[in-house]
C-alpha cells in the first residue's frame, strides 16, 4: 500500500505543518503554558514559537523532539488523528476552545485545595441528573 505525499510548492508550509502547530498550541494551553514559556524552554524567541503554532515555519525533527519533551508527550502525539478523513485545516470548535481555556485557567490556580474544589464541582455538575434523584 503506497501513500501519495502532498506536493510542496516552494518552501510553503503544508497542511501537516499547520496540523502539527495546532496540536502544539492545544497541548501548550492544556498545560497552562504561555507561548513565551514554551519559547524559553525550547530556546527560541516568542515570535518563532508563534510561527510554529500557526504553521508559518516548519519544525525540524530535533526541535519537535524538544517540544514533545517540554509538553510531556511522545512525538507521535502531534500526528494523532491526522488524515483520518477530517480536514486538517479545521479550526478549534468553540466548545474545544472553552475546554482549552478551562484547562489553562485550572493550571494557573496555585492553591491545590482550590484546584480540588473546582474539580469536585465539575464532577457534580457533570453527573447525570437522573442519578441524583434516585
Amino acid at each position: 500500500m503506497t501513500h501519495e505525499m502532498p506536493k510542496k510548492s516552494n518552501n510553503r508550509p503544508t497542511e501537516t505543518d499547520i496540523y502539527v502547530g495546532d496540536r502544539i498550541r492545544e497541548r501548550r494551553i492544556m498545560m497552562g503554558m504561555s507561548q513565551q514559556d514554551i519559547a524559553d524552554l525550547i530556546g527560541v524567541t516568542y515570535q518563532q514559537a508563534h510561527k510554529y503554532e500557526r504553521g508559518k515555519n516548519r519544525i525540524s525533527a530535533s526541535r519537535l523532539y524538544d517540544i514533545a519533551h517540554v509538553l510531556q508527550v511522545p512525538v507521535s502525539y502531534f500526528f494523532e488523528e491526522m488524515g483520518h478523513g477530517a480536514n486538517n485545516n479545521v479550526k478549534i470548535a468553540p466548545a474545544q476552545r472553552m475546554c482549552l481555556e478551562l484547562a489553562r485557567n485550572f493550571m494557573s490556580i496555585q492553591d491545590k485545595s482550590q484546584q480540588e474544589a473546582l474539580s469536585q464541582m465539575a464532577r457534580v455538575l457533570a453527573e447525570d441528573p437522573q442519578l441524583r434523584s434516585a
